[in-house]
């Protein structure tokens, strides 16, 4: 995931565009008073009109609020109330947005529409404005967990912004999971092909896939892969599914450990994904660990890249992940070339509508 951009701001309901002129002419010249009695009439006047055309239900609590009461629900919204609202069968879909990346939802979401899970999606949003846009869109379905991180600035791969953004996510998992939820976190530059839960087999803490091009033989194996170069595994942290369990608890809480201890720094541009891969290695004594299959959760490395591999696993592929490219409109390009970019032409699937 990449950048972030401005909110807009929220302009006061009783602000008006069309000024009445300080003068106005009568015959003559005269200035009107608001306390003579043609001010009174012209002010009575005004009084009548916006009660007869304005509802008074849309109306501020105060004459002086500039926030509307929807928006003080919102962000009074917590994250067990989100997820009581949201989940099915105890399973809550989530993704953690700012307003740059709503485009990326919308596609998202109508890929899962169209696999009949779009209703248990919980939307993290960044940002008040995200907050505001899809609550407005689809009531409930948004909750902001304060404190919001700093959306002025457009927020890069490896950026200060980048690491602050998702280094959030352990902790909305962890407390999703302490509620007692099942848990799947997606990025939102990714599109499903299929349905994925009858893939997550059995009953292990944590699934996850793997963020290397290799190609895996068919029957890989469902353990943890062996550490890389760097003494670690590549795991991508962009779709994770979690039950609430002990050792899904533990990885979460190692992931934040992890990240606090390799903080962002211009020399070392950190992101999540090593710290998740290293309470993954940390806590596989412990916990119950399983890789998804390569041939239905590719890397973008692999499926964007590999069009022979495409061929041959034709078929088997269910979530595609449009990550090893930066750059929103490289990413959207990259799906138009492959026809799954569906936020133009599909957003009436979208239980958001045309963003």
């Amino acid at each position: 995931m990449s950048s972030f951009l401005h909110q807009r701001p929220l302009h006061s309901v009783l602000s008006d565009p069309y000024p009445l002129s300080p003068r106005y002419s009568f015959n003559s010249q005269r200035q009107i008073s608001i306390f003579s009695r043609t001010g009174l009439i012209v002010l009575f006047s005004l009084m009548l009109i916006l009660g007869v055309f304005m509802p008074w239900t849309g109306l501020p609590q105060g004459i002086f609020s500039v926030t509307k009461p929807s928006l003080t629900k919102w962000r009074e919204y917590t994250l067990a109330q989100a997820v009581s609202f949201v989940a099915k069968n105890g399973t809550v879909i989530v993704c953690a947005v700012s307003q740059p990346y709503l485009r990326f939802l919308n596609n998202w979401l109508i890929s899962i529409a169209r696999q009949k899970h779009q209703d248990k999606v919980l939307v993290i949003a960044e940002d008040y404005a995200t907050l505001y846009e899809i609550n407005e869109r689809w009531p409930g379905h948004a909750v902001l967990v304060p404190p919001a991180p700093d959306s002025q600035t457009a927020h890069k791969f490896g950026s200060q912004g980048f690491f602050n953004f998702t280094s959030r996510r352990p902790r909305h998992l962890l407390h999703i999971l302490e509620l007692g939820y099942n848990v799947m976190y997606n990025d939102v530059d990714m599109v499903w092909l299929g349905d994925p839960f009858p893939y997550l087999l059995g009953k292990h803490d944590v699934y996850f896939t793997d963020d290397m091009a290799a190609v895996k033989p068919l029957n890989h194996s469902h353990d943890l892969p062996p550490p890389g170069k760097k003494g670690r595994t590549y795991i991508c942290s962009c779709m994770i599914f979690l039950r609430p369990t002990g050792g899904a608890k533990l990885v979460m809480k190692k992931w934040i450990e992890e990240l606090q201890a390799q903080p962002w720094s211009k020399a070392k541009k950190s992101n999540d994904q090593p710290a998740f891969n290293w309470a993954l290695n940390k806590t596989a004594g412990q916990v119950d660990l399983y890789l998804l299959p390569q041939a239905a959760f590719p890397t973008g490395g692999l499926y964007f890249k590999n069009q022979t591999w495409v061929q041959e696993t034709k078929g088997k592929h269910v979530i595609i992940h449009n990550n090893y490219i930066t750059g929103f409109e490289k990413k959207v390009k990259r799906f138009r070339d492959f026809g799954l970019w569906l936020a133009d032409d599909h957003y009436q699937e979208s239980p958001l509508g045309n963003l």
